[in-house]
């Protein structure tokens, strides 16, 4: 059996989410769909039974607030902005990334020295 090499990282992607979407918000307030028309040609493409739940947790921990806006094409759209603690957050992961990243860079280097 044949495994498609992307399945490897599917965990790691699923992981790492939260950081792209907190990431897409931090720009600008932005509508659920431009979040997932934003993730759709990147490793982090995801369907809104995703995104959704995602958002809600978010809400729930404080990460995000969100404001009502109508809209000219239908229904009023909900629009999504960082909270002080969702900007946190975001700097400690990306902090935390670049920490991950070195340190798998020096271990590698570590092994060839």
């Amino acid at each position: 059996m044949v495994r498609d090499p992307q399945d490897n990282y599917s965990q790691f992607r699923k992981g790492l989410l939260e950081v792209a979407v907190l990431s897409i918000i931090s720009a600008h307030e932005v509508y659920a769909a431009d979040i997932l028309e934003q993730l759709s040609d990147t490793e982090f493409k995801t369907a809104e039974g995703t995104l959704y739940p995602l958002l809600s947790k978010m809400k729930r921990d404080e990460l995000l607030d969100y404001s009502w806006a109508e809209s000219t094409t239908g229904p009023p759209r909900k629009y999504y902005k960082l909270t002080s603690g969702g900007k946190l957050r975001l700097q400690d992961s990306q902090d935390y990334i670049t920490k991950l990243t070195t340190t798998i860079q020096e271990l590698g280097g570590a092994r060839h020295a």
